[in-house]
């Protein structure tokens, strides 16, 4: 039973935002993969819900003439995967989101949710904040574009004002050009399984291939937060593409980062993932953007 107390159903974007200002306190319904569970586990109830699932609006990639990638909220995990705009500019997205749950949470599950709900364990997040994302909020009064780095305020706790909603993912042309990147997921089991660590890694090399141009490293469950590693980062731009560069980027990946002791893993396991996975993704994305290791 779902034991909820209103639910309002808008017709479009406008009509659900006048709604949310009017009841801030009230839910958003994307997909429901999260919430219809907490309601049917009675942690929700009597609740009011405004459901946007059927806003196709806010469904769909898209791109600007200046480059500018745009990921609607309500955009399904399968529907990522799929979508020959994010195959051809940030095919390691759709290889990310393709690694969450079963085909049954991908088919309803929504990129919009993954990142709103602020868990450090979402494999969208990784890859969002690697490729430097902005975050559209919208309320009945206006639009605020936040950077994704800085919506994440806690485990859970998200910058996203009771009468905002999520309308548009997006992502700069500068951020997508000529690179390429990889997202490893390190869990327990290799489906249907939460993430004991994740990290998405992307590389723009320079026109010879033997340089680091820029280079992107962003963790999840190596902190409260999904977080990027400026440290290692700053570390490797620029540096020749050869074997010293990896032992830069593991030598100053720890960081930034501040993984803690779970059922699923210790501390120490999860510094040894950090320094492994940052290693292997940047090995894969250098290789993925015609780069080859010497030395």
């Amino acid at each position: 039973m779902y034991d909820f107390n209103t639910l309002y159903e808008p017709n479009t974007v406008e009509e659900a935002l006048a709604l949310k200002k009017v009841h801030p306190e009230a839910l958003l319904l994307a997909g429901g993969s999260d919430i219809l569970i907490k309601l049917r586990e009675g942690k929700l109830a009597g609740c009011d819900i405004i459901s946007i699932y059927m806003l196709d609006e806010l469904r769909g990639v898209s791109i600007q003439d200046n480059g500018e990638l745009i990921i609607r909220p309500l955009t399904s995990f399968t529907g990522i995967t799929m979508d020959p705009l994010i195959k051809q500019h940030v095919p390691v997205l759709g290889d990310a989101v393709d690694q969450i749950g079963g085909p049954q949470i991908r088919n309803i599950g929504t990129i919009g949710g993954n990142i709103c709900n602020g868990v450090t364990s979402a494999d969208s997040a990784t890859t969002l904040k690697a490729y430097d994302a902005i975050l559209e909020l919208s309320s009945a009064d206006g639009v605020r574009n936040l950077p994704y780095a800085e919506f994440n305020l806690g485990p859970g706790k998200v910058d996203l004002k009771p009468e905002e909603i999520l309308t548009a993912i997006r992502i700069p042309k500068e951020s997508w050009d000529q690179t390429c990147g990889h997202y490893i997921k390190y869990a327990k089991r290799k489906a249907m399984d939460i993430a004991t660590l994740g990290c998405s890694v992307n590389v723009k090399l320079t026109k010879d291939k033997k340089h680091i141009e820029r280079l992107r490293i962003a963790f999840g469950v190596a902190a409260p937060t999904p977080i990027r590693a400026l440290t290692a980062e700053k570390a490797a731009n620029g540096h020749a593409v050869d074997a010293h560069l990896l032992d830069i980027i593991t030598a100053n990946v720890e960081a930034d980062v501040r993984p803690r002791t779970s059922w699923r893993a210790s501390k120490e396991f999860r510094l040894h993932l950090v320094k492994e996975l940052a290693r292997r993704a940047t090995v894969a994305s250098i290789e993925k953007a015609g780069g080859t290791i010497h030395g």
